[in-house]
């Protein structure tokens, strides 16, 4: 029976997944915000724009309500935690609700009613006025509940879980019902994403006013689950003063930069990549990178890679030219030829490497630099004004000489010291990547899935960003319209599993998502 219903529950939103710890119901908006701009937006509600507080509250409980009820619900046994907040307020305001729709509702109170004050306070009695259940929590929840509510902690918090509310966390993630969080999952920041000591693992997010930086970044992902969205109809004129943190990148975008094509368009309209790698053994990496460079719409792809193996790519995929390059004297004539260089994939760290980046850096074409060369690049830094740099948390760690968990733990910050130091557009991967931006505003990617931490698919990345550089698009763009097309083609290779995913299952999706 819980296992049923966690499957109807999960899917009432009934729409698409990105992947599925993020969801578009209800429309998310582009831009996500600090706590500190979400807060001053609601103040502004209720100064500026004259509207009550427990309306807002009121507004809160019902959207949180209308995405755990569908019009058939099967969820007759709710159980609402409550703590002493506006979340609980919030809370209280669903479990009223159910109550008016005859769902057996009980609310487990983790503060004592009588020391609720201002909106959550009225909640409460609105509740008990129509005969509602408050209990004290007593290390268990109902073991028959159909549906839990988490409305335990909003986006204040700013210290580890402990003593009962750290219990009763631990005690929703271990219920077989779905939880439901109001505005973020009860321990997770709203600011970083981090885990304060414990927090609830949500089937399903309903977050108010904005969307905050705390459902996206760090461990968020495994908490979050499927994120809803609505502004409680709070006007625009509030948010106005109030700068975002990040932008998601909006899958309508692919369309928008890349058109139809005209009929009488030819190859050369299209840019001619090279892609440089591919030391003695490693021949996959440029062969994936210039199979998703075409891909991506690439008018031609030219790979020089070490003599070695140059002979046998074009027979794994006749439509790439391949040189074999001995030095950075046979990388000369190829490179005077090329509208977009990519080097990297497959690379090495040797001297034939470091030959070969010398030479690409030297070109003065558009790069797109990943894997070996940003390790090349992180025992020689320099200042890159036309260049794409992708690295993955390691990677990025080495550049600014941290550790990958410093990384990991704020990734903004990371993003915006690799951009100072190195110039040019910055890609760091990983769940949630990031794309630096001209106007200080990054780029999120909420597309992508588990499976994709595979061998080759920052090769493919690497492609797909050449590509579309090679068509004209600008260095921001091309990054994050690549990231975002990696990471849907990513979700469709996915769709029947995402463990054993590999590089190239991602490949052949490619040409659907750059031909919206």
């Amino acid at each position: 029976m819980f296992f049923v219903f966690k499957q109807w529950f999960t899917s009432i939103i009934g729409i698409h997944d990105i992947p599925k710890t993020y969801s578009q119901s209800m429309h998310l908006p582009a831009e996500i915000y600090s706590v500190a701009s979400v807060r001053n937006m609601d103040r502004a509600a209720i100064d500026d724009a004259g509207i009550a507080g427990y309306t807002l509250m009121n507004r809160a409980g019902l959207a949180a309500f209308e995405a755990a009820a569908h019009p058939r619900p099967r969820a007759r046994r709710w159980q609402v935690i409550c703590g002493g907040g506006n979340n609980g307020g919030d809370g209280y305001v669903v479990a009223r609700l159910a109550v008016e729709k005859g769902i057996a509702v009980s609310v487990v109170a983790l503060s004592p009613p009588a020391l609720l004050g201002g909106d959550a306070a009225t909640a409460y009695a609105d509740f008990t006025a129509l005969g509602g259940i408050t209990v004290e929590f007593e290390d268990e929840l109902d073991a028959e509940a159909e549906l839990l509510v988490d409305g335990l902690l909003g986006s204040g918090l700013e210290r580890d879980l402990q003593g009962d509310y750290a219990r009763v966390v631990a005690a929703m993630n271990a219920h077989n019902a779905p939880v439901l969080a109001l505005d973020i999952p009860s321990g997770l920041h709203a600011d970083s994403g981090r885990v304060l000591g414990h927090a609830v693992r949500a089937d399903i997010t309903v977050t108010f006013v904005a969307l905050k930086a705390g459902l996206f970044l760090h461990e968020a992902p495994d908490y979050v689950g499927r994120l809803a969205f609505s502004d409680l109809e709070i006007p625009a004129v509030c948010r106005a003063g109030e700068t975002p943190v990040l932008r998601r990148i909006d899958p309508a975008m692919i369309r928008s930069v890349l058109p139809v094509r005209p009929r009488t368009a030819h190859k050369g309209d299209f840019g001619h990549v090279l892609i440089v790698g591919g030391a003695p053994g490693m021949p996959g990496a440029v062969r994936i990178c210039g199979e998703a460079a075409l891909r991506a719409g690439a008018g031609a792809v030219t790979v020089a890679t070490h003599p070695s193996h140059s002979a046998n790519l074009p027979g794994n995929r006749p439509e790439l030219m391949c040189a074999g390059v001995a030095g950075a004297s046979d990388l000369a004539p190829l490179l005077e030829n090329a509208d977009v260089i990519a080097i990297g994939p497959g690379l090495g760290t040797n001297k034939w490497a470091s030959e070969l980046l010398a030479a690409v850096t030297a070109s003065g074409c558009p790069l797109v630099v990943d894997a070996d060369a940003l390790n090349l690049l992180a025992a020689n830094p320099r200042v890159f004004k036309q260049a794409v740099l992708t690295p993955h948390p390691g990677e990025a760690a080495r550049m600014l000489g941290k550790s990958a968990a410093e990384i990991q733990a704020d990734r903004p910050a990371a993003l915006l010291a690799l951009a100072e130091r190195y110039g040019g557009t910055v890609v760091l991967k990983g769940s949630g990547s990031l794309v630096s931006s001209a106007a200080g505003i990054p780029w999120l990617c909420c597309a992508g899935n588990p499976g994709m931490a595979a061998p080759g698919m920052g090769d493919a990345l690497t492609g797909i960003i050449a590509g579309l550089l090679g068509q004209g698009l600008s260095a921001e763009m091309a990054a994050a319209i690549g990231v975002q097309v990696h990471a849907e083609a990513g979700d469709d290779a996915a769709a029947s599993g995402a463990r054993g995913l590999l590089a190239l299952d991602l490949v052949s999706h490619i040409r659907a998502r750059v031909n919206p």
